[in-house]
């Protein structure tokens, strides 16, 4: 099965604003960025699509044609529990620094962990491929993305920060 996976476009907080389950806006700049990410899906031919519950993957979703995907709660970006919707900069939490040193294993402060990020990820992934899809569509984060790379084989746990799409950029796995 091939799943590609779309990253919605940029959103409308302050940079270095924590945020993950937060429901934030899109940016200004909504109608560009998704008019490009429409246009490098092609010709859209999905047996099913696939969103998060956020309106910022649900919102790019209904612009390249889908205002109706299936909404599945495990495609949420991570929960950053306490931390959601601070600036990085000013959050006051003893438990900040140990994350920075150990992000990929530890959780932000009544939050979710990089595993629990991936077991969640991971448990979408195996209930799709026992469906008959042969083209897949999922709307939804990098955090998201990520996981699913490392799932499908792209790359590798070890530094897959460094294969962050971008804003309303596309990846591509098959399961």
């Amino acid at each position: 099965m091939d799943i590609v996976l779309i990253r919605h476009t940029s959103v409308g907080v302050p940079k270095g604003t924590c945020y993950g389950w937060s429901d934030v806006p899109v940016a200004e700049t909504f109608e560009q960025e998704a008019a490009v990410t429409k246009s490098n899906l092609g010709d859209g031919a999905f047996d099913a699509v696939f969103s998060s519950p956020l309106t910022r993957a649900r919102m790019l979703a209904g612009y390249c044609g889908w205002p109706d995907p299936i909404i599945d709660d495990r495609l949420k970006e991570m929960n950053m529990g306490d931390w959601e919707m601070k600036l990085f900069d000013e959050i006051e939490d003893e438990n900040l620094h140990k994350w920075y040193d150990d992000y990929m294993n530890l959780a932000a402060t009544n939050g979710e962990s990089f595993p629990l990020l991936f077991a969640r990820v991971a448990s979408f992934l195996d209930e799709l491929k026992r469906k008959p899809y042969r083209r897949v569509a999922v709307f939804a984060h990098g955090g998201v993305l990520i996981c699913a790379g490392i799932y499908g084989g792209l790359f590798p746990r070890e530094d897959c920060f460094k294969h962050l799409v971008p804003f309303g950029g596309i990846e591509k796995i098959s399961i």
